[in-house]
């Protein structure tokens, strides 16, 4: 398998590092230690540290995880439900008809 490594940039790679830092924050507002959520979420301490940093290398599922362990999980459903941009090109679309 022919994997390619992924190219964030430097702006994108700080909102990353401000969810692992919101990751870590809900970790910690519950009192619970990397080695806990690691072993609910599945994965290896490590892989903890990864997301609380932002790590892009992480698989998704991971991530998802780390929130079902800290009852999170429907914040998933979050991502990109307000897709303002495509809104008005949908809107944009609709009034040249």
């Amino acid at each position: 398998m022919n994997s390619k490594k992924q190219v964030i940039f430097p702006k994108h790679k700080a909102i990353l590092a401000e969810m692992g830092e919101q990751y870590t924050l809900a970790r910690k507002r519950r009192s619970l230690t990397l080695m806990q959520v690691a072993e609910r979420a599945g994965i290896h301490r490590e892989t903890l540290r990864k997301i609380e940093k932002g790590d892009a290398s992480v698989a998704l599922g991971s991530y998802f995880n780390v929130l079902r362990v800290m009852n999170l999980e429907k914040d998933f459903l979050k991502l990109a439900a307000d897709d303002e941009f495509g809104k008005k090109l949908q809107d944009l679309n609709l009034l040249n008809k």
